[in-house]
């Protein structure tokens, strides 16, 4: 450009912008023939008082917006700056326009049609708060340029005021622990629904608040954003509605995934896998627990180890990244392979003596007795019922780790070891299969198998296939397996005949009501192999 247009662009600087979001008619005749005079689009960020805080030149058909600070940017406010930006022909608001204002949270944005150097038109567009119509954004028709008389300042106002109202009605937490949860799979909607119903219990047991869903059913995942920029934008508006500072994907993200959605939306990106991740991290007490936690999380962040840009910000610290491995979460990758090799041999360790406590136990006599089960299916509560002990048992999901074991003395004078067991979950992390090993191993000592249900669980039989697939894995088929169907006291009679159909050989219990556990008793004397244990 030429030295007096690059002074013509310098003096945009200093002119003051009317507050209510719309520009003087000199303003636009200004716009428009430096526009034309250059040939390129030009663009005005805008603050609240009217100053401008940048001015931008594109080419003659678009307008790039460089990163912008985050001032004020709580999850759920605008930005405080608005687009205003010339297009040389007669063309409105473009997707690539709507995507900025969505992307950045812009208070709204404007294009003004200056063909031949001359005002013609005006469009202009602002986000929406959450509505029936699941609108995004508000988009009016195109004006002739000297008639907008839209009051924009006063729209944005009430805009960011119910933003807060709605926020307000239904909050339950600070702006940080509020969660979207998404999920883009090829699965059907109803599968995928019940999907995030269990992404939900795990967000919670995380301390989150779930403040909205949303699906999307693909052929085929996108590797570069996992969704379509379409539908990504759409991800940014439910997020500003929802007042969400993160996004959790019940899919395994890749790690540029992550770093892409990070980038786009400037909200922490979290995956399943790094959900579970953390619930683990929050719940190890044992030192064994510790190191098996942070053996899964610094074999998870390993290969996401390549940079400290503001997406790799967003992925370490707080949910997702805290725990016994936090400090090593940023280290380089030498340095995390020399930990992890450490990491596994005190693991081996752990495993040894447990080997060695387990070969006591054989040598006493006694049989073995494990309760395995989905996560939060009523393990540890059973445990403390028969044996009279107070093992932590929250209505959480994984809020037991480390293996629980209880002598206890049955009636006919018999006596067993009860083992409680980490719950098992559908597509557990392959990193926390490896790292839990040394408590899994707890099971090939068992002699006898009690899997305990959720009876009153919408997925039960999903959850039972899922339990047994993991034992098929570990190759203990010939174990004997006991089913209890736990909580019966939440069905209703329809519910109950149905339980007794899918699973005929259950056993109905409810492991708060220790005379309801009598039938379970009975059939944990007849299982265990008596014989194998000389008794």
């Amino acid at each position: 450009m030429k030295p007096n247009q690059i002074k013509r662009l310098s003096r945009l600087y200093q002119r003051q912008f009317p507050a209510n979001g719309n520009y003087a008619n000199e303003q636009a005749r200004e716009l428009a023939e430096l526009s034309a005079d250059i040939g390129r689009q030009i663009g005005l960020l805008i603050d609240r008082q009217g100053k401008v805080y940048m001015v931008l030149v594109g080419d003659n058909r678009s307008i790039y917006i460089p990163e912008l600070p985050r001032a004020r940017m709580s999850s759920g406010r605008l930005r405080g700056l608005r687009l205003l930006h010339t297009h040389l022909g007669d063309e409105v608001l473009s997707q690539e326009d709507l995507m900025d204002m969505v992307f950045l949270r812009l208070d709204s944005v404007t294009a003004l049609t200056v063909p031949g150097g001359f005002p013609a038109t005006a469009e202009v567009a602002h986000l929406l708060p959450p509505n029936p119509e699941e609108k995004g954004y508000e988009l009016f028709a195109p004006v002739r340029w000297d008639r907008m008389d839209l009051d924009l300042g006063s729209i944005i106002e009430a805009l960011e005021d119910e933003f807060s109202r709605q926020v307000d009605a239904r909050d339950t937490g600070s702006d940080e622990n509020r969660v979207l949860l998404v999920s883009v799979d090829k699965a059907p909607r109803p599968v995928q629904e019940l999907s995030l119903e269990e992404l939900a219990e795990l967000a919670d047991t995380a301390g989150l608040v779930a403040a909205g869903t949303m699906i999307q059913r693909v052929r085929k995942q996108n590797p570069k954003f996992i969704m379509g920029k379409g539908k990504l934008a759409e991800l940014e508006v439910r997020a500003l509605q929802a007042n969400a500072s993160i996004i959790i994907f019940d899919q395994e993200l890749s790690p540029t995934q992550i770093r892409n959605i990070a980038e786009v939306t400037e909200r922490k990106i979290l995956d399943r896998t790094q959900l579970i991740l953390d619930i683990f991290a929050q719940h190890a007490t044992s030192s064994a627990g510790k190191l098996q936690v942070e053996m899964a999380q610094l074999k998870y962040t390993l290969p996401r180890l390549v940079g400290k840009n503001r997406a790799m910000s967003r992925l370490m610290g707080g949910i997702g990244g805290r725990g016994p491995g936090e400090t090593k979460l940023e280290v380089d990758r030498r340095r995390a392979n020399d930990r992890i090799t450490r990491l596994k041999k005190e693991l081996e360790q752990v495993r040894k003596r447990r080997t060695q406590t387990r070969e006591r136990r054989a040598k006493a006599g006694l049989p073995i007795v494990s309760l395995v089960g989905y996560t939060n299916a009523g393990k540890s509560t059973l445990l403390n019922t028969l044996t009279q002990s107070e093992v932590i048992a929250e209505d959480k999901l994984f809020a037991t780790l480390d293996p629980t074991s209880r002598r206890i003395r049955f009636p006919r004078e018999r006596e067993v070891v009860l083992t409680d067991t980490v719950g098992f979950i559908r597509r557990l992390p392959p990193d926390l299969k490896e790292a839990f090993r040394a408590t899994l191993e707890e099971l090939e000592s068992a002699d006898l198998l009690v899997l305990v249900c959720d009876a009153s669980h919408p997925e039960v039989e999903e959850q039972v296939q899922a339990v047994r697939t993991i034992i098929q894995e570990m190759d203990m088929d010939e174990t004997p397996i006991i089913l209890v169907l736990n909580k019966w006291d939440r069905l209703d009679a329809e519910g109950r005949e149905a339980m007794r159909y899918v699973f005929p050989e259950g056993i109905p219990a409810s492991s708060i009501k220790r005379a309801s556990l009598e039938p379970v008793v009975e059939a944990i004397l007849d299982g265990v192999p008596w014989e194998k244990k000389g008794n």
